[in-house]
């Protein structure tokens, strides 16, 4: 292992030296500089960002200074070097001052240096730099569009040469997305174009499955895809190229996803690696363009969703993923949700995104979702390493799966062996629903195949913060509030109670929420734990 971790830091070192050389340098400096003939729609980009609504305007910036505060944080630095920023500016701006801040920002960062030539960040840049030619392009003199073009293929050189050494996907897809709009932006040069649809029809191989969701089963990348997939297509449709055959095929597949996930519902389940992301503003993009998805199916991506007009359930039955792919993943298997009236029953915790912060390892842990947690483990555990995501460190399987879904019945039946290997024994979940008579009831079942005895069980139910909770006098059910509605839990010969918690349903942040938790001991080799959730 000390020999395998000394090795792998002399190659970075290495490869470090090199990138920053005057070798590879002069490797990735363009031999020939040709001219930019298709400059696409900013308002291609609405799917993608988020606009403000008051525009700004160039002049407002301080010129002299935009590149030399050396208070910016982290994140700032990356987004002012990312340059998409620039479709918040005013059409109106001058194009003079904004061409003199890409001047700028070329005179100090011509070669390649590991802060402001990451793959995602060069990614962003060429595609704001190319969607706002007008201000970044057009009435510039001779040397600087010779100066603009020839950096823009400077650095999709350099994008082709380490694409392949990130690891997150997602920079990847950003990545791919510049390199095919250079390729229809300097059409003289199709091996631009050829290497990006190359490698984007790798990556999208790699990572989604057979019917287009995501193997990570990650819905926020679920959207991403989405999103980049129609943005290229839409590039390919503005600079009347033809479309190739795989772009609209997994435009296919990732909508119908999305219309599973998303459109049929327009509420955002809370399953790995997701948080409340607004597609309200998304969908009206797809609705201008005019795409419509459509998707009846109950099951897909290892999720269940059974709807009727004023109730869902919501279902994790899938395995884990490829630890490869595991770095947004939630220990969550067998975790639901419940949806009355457009509004949340019963919810997951949420995911807190930001990677070097503690809460993003707690927001992994099955304790943030409504299922069963043993010997207070998870069904999953993590490999940290410092300054990445976790991934998996021991994938789960889905052992078994039944699905029925009739007028007057619903049922979802599975167990996963997340705890066979540690300790020996399966989950076994079953819920079932009374639409006529608006009720939940729940068997988690505890099976032992070692005889082990005598381990501490929890089984939470989590609730979004504004649900109010009260506990009747005869602490055998708890009263629950929804915006209204009343509802009330209860469990047979099972010790219930109510717990504050976290809710990570909002983007890197936190607020106090309540759960309902089923605790206690194990005692016989097959226990079953039933639990009610009925409309009052």
């Amino acid at each position: 292992m000390i020999l395998n971790n000394s090795f792998s830091l002399i190659k970075k070192k290495i490869r470090h030296f090199y990138l920053n050389s005057y070798l590879y340098n002069k490797k990735i400096t363009p031999s020939s500089i040709e001219l930019l003939e298709y400059q696409p729609s900013p308002s291609l980009l609405d799917g993608l960002i988020k606009y403000d609504k008051k525009k700004i305007n160039i002049e407002n910036y301080s010129l002299n200074e935009i590149w030399d505060n050396p208070n910016l944080k982290e994140k700032d630095q990356q987004n002012l070097n990312s340059f998409f920023w620039l479709f918040s500016l005013d059409l109106r701006s001058s194009k003079k001052d904004t061409q003199n801040v890409i001047n700028q920002w070329i005179n100090t960062n011509d070669r390649y240096n590991s802060k402001n030539w990451k793959i995602d960040i060069i990614g962003k840049r060429i595609i704001a730099w190319i969607s706002n030619s007008r201000l970044t392009y057009e009435d510039g003199n001779i040397d600087y569009k010779d100066k603009f073009n020839g950096t823009i293929k400077k650095q999709i050189n350099h994008l082709i040469n380490e694409i392949e050494t990130s690891e997150l996907i997602d920079n990847k897809i950003i990545g791919c997305a510049a390199i095919i709009l250079t390729g229809l932006s300097y059409p003289q040069n199709n091996n631009y174009l050829n290497t990006g649809l190359s490698l984007l029809k790798k990556l999208a191989k790699y990572s989604l499955d057979n019917d287009g969701f995501p193997k990570s089963r990650n819905i926020r990348q679920l959207s991403f895809y989405l999103k980049y997939f129609i943005l290229i297509r839409e590039w390919f449709k503005e600079s009347q190229n033809e479309i190739p055959d795989f772009i609209n095929e997994n435009i296919y597949y990732l909508g119908q996803a999305y219309a599973f996930i998303w459109q049929n519902n327009k509420i955002d389940f809370l399953f790995n690696g997701n948080h409340k992301t607004n597609n309200h503003n998304f969908d009206l993009y797809l609705k201008r363009l005019g795409y419509n998805f459509k998707n009846q199916n109950n099951e897909l991506g290892g999720y269940v969703v059974l709807n009727n007009k004023k109730n869902s359930l919501i279902m994790d039955i899938g395995s884990s993923p490829n630890k490869k792919l595991s770095s947004d993943y939630q220990a969550g298997a067998l975790s639901f949700e419940i949806i009355s009236n457009n509004k949340k029953l019963i919810s997951n915790c949420g995911y807190f995104q930001k990677i070097d912060h503690q809460l993003n390892e707690i927001s992994k842990s099955s304790a943030v979702h409504s299922t069963l947690i043993l010997d207070d483990k998870s069904s999953c555990n993590f490999n940290k390493v410092r300054g990445k995501k976790s991934k998996i460190n021991q994938e789960l399987r889905i052992l078994k799966k039944k699905v029925v879904f009739e007028k007057n019945y619903w049922k979802i039946n599975a167990s996963h062996d997340g705890y066979s290997k540690p300790l020996g024994i399966v989950h076994d979940r079953e819920i079932e629903f009374y639409p006529e008579q608006l009720k939940f009831i729940g068997h988690d079942k505890i099976i032992s195949n070692k005889g082990i005895k005598n381990l501490k069980f929890d089984i939470r139910f989590h609730l979004e913060p504004n649900i109010r909770l009260m506990k009747t006098q005869d602490e055998k059910s708890i009263l629950i509030d929804l915006d209204g509605e009343g509802w009330k839990f209860s469990s047979e010969n099972s010790k219930i109670n109510i717990e504050e918690g976290l809710y990570f349903g909002e983007k890197n942040s936190f607020t106090n929420n309540q759960n309902i938790f089923i605790s206690g001991m194990t005692n016989e080799e097959n226990q079953t734990i039933r639990w009610e959730i009925t409309k009052l």
